[in-house]
């Protein structure tokens, strides 16, 4: 017998003969007239500049982020065209070293670890909490402004001289003569954006705490929280405790290469090991920093789109702040080759293995809730099923480079490479694509073309596939990273390798014309398209408000509860659940009491 929960499919658009009434606002609550939103309701250029209205400063953060991914993502294209031959193909050594290095800082610094957070996090967390704001509207501002002084720093290093490093700054090279050449005060300008952009993330996390602690529309309870809140609390607490590390480490650098003081350098009596320590100590939570909030990206996609209560919600929400400390105890796994105790050495490896635990308790969840789902397979929902696979992949694999005896053979191979990127390209990078065409029409008020985008996410998938599984085979023949050149017997992997980025790159470009194609002329969207079932679809037009709600939301359900879908969404599922009283307040009818266990079978 079918369940309750067991809903139809959602038809896409607005439902029949209300486009009209949707367009002209005659079928909205009061205050949420179509024509008044966040995008139009200031005009000028200083109205965006000075603004405080986080979603606004959402669309900024988007617009930095996708010019940072832009030109991070050319210069890995480069990377991967300089290795399709052997010998020189477009450059040389020392401009590839630089090449892949400034693709590392840029990718891993100004986008990855900032991204999800910056953008989906300021847009979409204050109205899932059915706040106005977050709660401290003018630092999130400010935050902005941070991050672009820390990118034109990294344009400023790039002025002064060459970064040949590598994203991670390790010790020798990035203190070697650095007092008195050029390029240590190329890495000294480096390692004053990474300073400054840092403070951004802390600032961040700070305001997404508070938010998260006291803004909560009444009945809001912490079991009642969209599990993207989750992944964004956890996200927050790993940028709060783990970046001012990171900022301590880049000031001791800094000082080294100023003063000539021994810290790292061991031509100074420094320890290089000791930076390592440092540097991992932040970037394995920063690891976290980037695939939390796509966890949480995750459980709104698939419950939305197999209609289905997310299987096992606590274990979801508990397991990333398991994940967020357990991250704290594992920096030592990349350091297996570096001299370090046996005795830590197996400590850490088995720390890695405990935090395949509740990695792997979000798998099966959502696999759960995929079970017997209605699902809807639209271009969000191919990404959280890519996400499935790619990411299962990026974990299986990380598992297999903390055994000690295989990462003796794996460490510093194309191995890695390939697990790194299934993990941050596979994983964050994927869940953020489809978090963007999830709410892209509420961020927009326009839909974007369904056919192009499944094509773009077809061509991402296979891209990604072809181009770094290739690595991981080539990481198992003993291909190391890094490396300029490399022998003939490579070149065939090498080169699959580099037509595979190519078909990605297509994708990730057919992705920006359909965005530029949905501002341009995309149909208008309705204010719940997705039928989804949390605050930002049920009570907010596409797009919102300035202050995203006429009144105060009142919950009374969970944020997954789609078995209420009548009552939440009465006859046209426009997204409007209100009282009866048309006074935009929302509030939902308390659910029915579940029934009994023998007529739900």
């Amino acid at each position: 017998m079918e369940t309750k929960e067991r809903t139809e499919h959602p038809p896409q658009g607005s439902p029949p003969g209300r486009e009209e009434r949707l367009e002209h606002g005659d079928d909205l609550p009061p205050g949420h007239e179509a024509e008044h939103n966040y995008l139009n309701h200031e005009k000028g250029l200083m109205s965006w500049l000075t603004t405080i209205d986080h979603k606004r400063i959402a669309v900024m953060y988007a617009i930095s982020l996708s010019v940072v991914f832009l030109v991070a993502g050319l210069l890995a294209l480069a990377v991967r065209m300089e290795l399709f031959t052997t010998g020189e193909t477009i450059m040389g050594a020392d401009m590839y070293n630089q090449t892949f290095s400034m693709h590392g800082i840029m990718m891993v610094f100004l986008f990855l670890v900032p991204a999800t957070p910056a953008v989906l996090g300021n847009f979409v967390l204050p109205v899932q909490l059915g706040a106005k704001d977050v709660a401290f509207p003018r630092l999130n501002l400010a935050t902005w402004y941070i991050y672009m002084i820390g990118a034109f720093l990294v344009i400023g290093a790039l002025i002064v001289g060459e970064i040949d490093t590598g994203w991670t700054f390790y010790a020798p090279y990035s203190t070697s003569d650095a007092a008195t050449t050029a390029d240590g005060g190329a890495v000294m300008f480096m390692t004053m954006a990474i300073f400054v952009a840092g403070f951004a993330n802390i600032f961040t996390g700070l305001n997404f705490i508070v938010t998260i602690h006291k803004m909560r529309a009444p009945g809001l309870t912490w079991n009642r929280l969209p599990l993207f809140v989750w992944g964004m609390y956890a996200t927050s607490l790993v940028q709060v405790l783990a970046t001012p590390v990171l900022g301590i480490t880049v000031v001791l650098l800094f000082v080294e290469q100023l003063f000539s003081i021994g810290i790292f350098d061991p031509t100074l009596g420094g320890d290089p090991i000791l930076f390592q320590h440092f540097f991992w100590f932040y970037s394995h939570p920063a690891v976290y920093i980037m695939i939390l909030p796509g966890f949480g990206i995750m459980s709104e996609l698939i419950g939305t789109f197999s209609r289905q209560r997310v299987f096992g919600y606590r274990a979801i929400a508990l397991s990333s702040v398991a994940i967020a400390l357990l991250g704290f105890l594992v920096w030592g796994h990349h350091m297996f080759v570096s001299g370090q105790s046996a005795v830590a050495s197996i400590i850490f490896s088995l720390i890695t293995y405990l935090i395949g635990i509740p990695s792997g308790i979000k798998i099966f969840n959502w696999v759960a809730t995929m079970y017997r789902g209605s699902i809807w397979l639209q271009t969000p929902m191919l990404y959280a099923m890519s996400f499935l696979f790619l990411f299962t992949i990026g974990g299986l694999t990380g598992i297999m480079v903390g055994v000690l005896s295989v990462d003796v053979h794996l460490h510093d191979t194309y191995f890695v490479v390939a697990h790194f990127h299934y993990v941050m390209m596979g994983g964050m990078m994927i869940a953020l694509l489809g978090g963007m065409h999830y709410w892209w029409p509420k961020m927009t008020g326009k839909m974007y073309h369904e056919l192009t985008g499944k094509i773009g996410a077809a061509l991402i998938f296979v891209g990604f596939n072809v181009t770094f599984f290739t690595q991981f085979i080539l990481g198992s023949q003993g291909m190391p990273r890094r490396y300029y050149d490399y022998p003939v017997g490579y070149e065939t992997l090498h080169q699959i390798s580099t037509v595979g980025s190519w078909v990605l790159a297509l994708g990730l470009f057919s992705i920006l014309g359909n965005a530029i194609w949905s501002l341009w002329k995309g149909p208008k969207a309705p204010a719940n398209p997705w039928a989804a079932a949390t605050l930002e679809w049920t009570n907010t037009t596409s797009p919102p408000d300035p202050h995203n709600f006429h009144h105060t939301p009142l919950v009374t359900r969970g944020p997954y509860d789609y078995h209420l879908a009548d009552e939440v969404f009465g006859e046209g599922g426009d997204g409007y659940s209100g009282d009866g009283a048309g006074d935009g307040s929302a509030r939902v009818p308390e659910p029915p009491e579940p029934e009994p266990a023998a007529a739900r079978s």
